[in-house]
């Protein structure tokens, strides 16, 4: 009888996962059917969404339709609003009263950005994950760039990767018109990045004169202001644009599944991927709290995730064919940021980059890692070919 592999997500977890599974070799055993659930119809590729903002990137460059990166395999991708996940009867219910059988089950959901924890920003502050975001960002920009104000004023909070990086971009789009400031709790922007990221960022902060608020906290976000503590006296300043990049939720499908779960909802996992006391249950990226063969924890990046998809893909087809599973080992190798338009850092292997040697190495590799050959093609020659086409209609 066929089994059911069901995977929840189409993000990098879980759209890797099923394009390595479809890739081996089944032998004589009949492979699985592999179906993805998503309730999006496009793959994100999330590091590149920040060229969105720019107009240095296209949305079919780094979104493509899952359904078109699924056209040479047997993967099947439903679009559905999953509404529960049944443990006990390994069925997964939609929207619509459809429902999924599974004998095997990858949980790739991926997270949100928690935005209720301050008082209006739910309402009046934008995130950045996906690109329903990216769009509403945009159209609000556009808006504001028509409008006759002097000054457009942005206010990003969060000085982590995200914050520093739509930072950069957006003082760019908007130049000379731009006030943008970034707001961070900590006494440094990027705390969990290498030293040579935290000088390179703040020094480019600085030249394109954006404002760092830290050891600040939002009191409250309002249509037009936001209200910021420092060192005991809130100051409320008038903002335009609110962006916020602080934090990583999981969904509430997954925090109310009867499964072991840390304190923040993550499902717990073993080293093979597999969620305790549940070995039919693959969970990983951000709905998962792993710790690799080593004991590291696992971070819950774009990078962790793509290499967890390998090892996920692996155990699902050494479970099936009766082979022994391997451990997931977790390999850092390196982070890369962007800082404006034809800036970056990288910082991996021995190496450290800055600067357009940087912007250029970072788009390589992401192009390196997009899902499937066609596709890499296709930006690959749209990249090599656009200073081509921009020179002619210069």
């Amino acid at each position: 009888m066929t089994k059911k592999v069901c995977i929840l997500g189409g993000g990098f977890g879980g759209l890797y996962t099923a394009l390595r599974l479809n890739e081996l070799y089944w032998s004589s055993q009949e492979p699985p059917e592999i179906t993805i659930i998503d309730k999006n119809d496009r793959f994100l590729f999330s590091p590149l969404l920040y060229e969105l903002v720019t107009g240095e990137l296209q949305s079919w460059e780094i979104a493509p339709p899952i359904e078109e990166l699924l056209a040479d395999t047997k993967i099947k991708f439903k679009q559905a609003n999953i509404t529960k996940i049944e443990i006990e009867s390994k069925e997964i219910q939609c929207e619509k009263e459809i429902s999924y059988q599974y004998d095997q089950l990858v949980v790739a959901l991926g997270g949100k950005t928690p935005v209720e924890i301050v008082p209006g920003a739910s309402s009046h502050a934008i995130t950045f994950r996906n690109l329903s975001d990216a769009y509403q960002l945009q159209e609000k920009l556009r808006i504001e760039e028509k409008s006759n104000k002097e000054k457009i004023r942005v206010a990003i909070v969060g000085g982590g990767y995200s914050g520093v990086e739509l930072a950069c971009k957006i003082a760019d789009r908007l130049g000379e018109r731009g006030r943008v400031r970034l707001i961070d709790r900590g006494e440094n922007i990027l705390k969990n990045s290498s030293q040579f990221n935290q000088e390179i960022a703040t020094k480019t902060l600085e030249s394109k004169r954006i404002w760092m608020d830290l050891q600040t906290e939002v009191e409250s976000v309002e249509a037009d202001q936001i209200s910021l503590l420092y060192k005991g006296k809130v100051d409320t300043i008038p903002v335009d644009i609110v962006l916020w990049t602080v934090g990583n939720q999981v969904l509430e499908l997954i925090k109310t599944l009867p499964l072991k779960s840390n304190q923040n909802g993550q499902l717990k996992v073993n080293s093979t991927l597999q969620v305790i006391d549940h070995p039919e249950i693959f969970a990983l990226g951000d709905a998962a709290e792993c710790l690799d063969k080593s004991g590291q924890k696992v971070p819950t990046t774009a990078q962790a995730a793509l290499q967890q998809a390998d090892y996920c893909a692996w155990n699902i087809w050494a479970s099936i064919t009766g082979r022994p599973l391997l451990p997931f080992s977790y390999q850092n190798l390196g982070e890369m940021m962007t800082l404006g338009i034809d800036n970056a850092t990288l910082v991996g292997l021995g190496i450290k980059l800055a600067g357009i040697p940087a912007s250029v190495a970072r788009r390589l590799v992401y192009l390196y890692r997009m899902p499937t050959l066609k596709h890499k093609l296709n930006v690959g020659l749209n990249w090599a070919t656009q200073p081509l086409l921009e020179l002619i209609n210069s």
